[in-house]
């Protein structure tokens, strides 16, 4: 089994930062992409930022230059550190993470966590 669990979500005031934390756990041989998504209300699951095994990085142009995604491949964890943060930032925040879990026979499987809320105040 694997499991992805995320923290660092909370109620921030606009132009604040909060830094998100996703810790992979389980039958891991290694991780390729981590991403974090967001979902607000009445809105579809958006992608916000993505790293590579190789720490390339993606971003959703809404966050770019205030949002910064990072990995740690030892502790098998994403980190995504949100600065001045507006109140359009509210969302629940997903994280997510192709996981190799064997190499023979191969498996490679996506996996999502809980989401952990955040709410910037205007």
């Amino acid at each position: 089994q694997v499991q992805l669990v995320e923290s660092g979500g909370g109620l921030v005031q606009a132009g604040g930062s909060l830094r998100l934390s996703c810790a992979a756990s389980g039958s891991i041989f290694s991780i390729n992409a981590m991403a974090w998504y967001r979902q607000a209300p009445g809105k579809q699951r958006e992608l916000v930022a993505a790293i590579t095994s190789g720490s390339n990085t993606n971003y959703a142009d809404s966050v770019k230059g205030r949002f910064t995604i990072s990995r740690d491949n030892a502790k098998n964890t994403v980190y995504l550190q949100m600065n001045s943060l507006k109140p359009d930032d509210t969302a629940v925040y997903y994280c997510n993470a192709d996981i190799v879990r064997s190499i023979w026979p191969r498996r490679l499987d996506n996996y999502w966590g809980q989401g952990t809320q955040v709410t910037v105040s205007s």
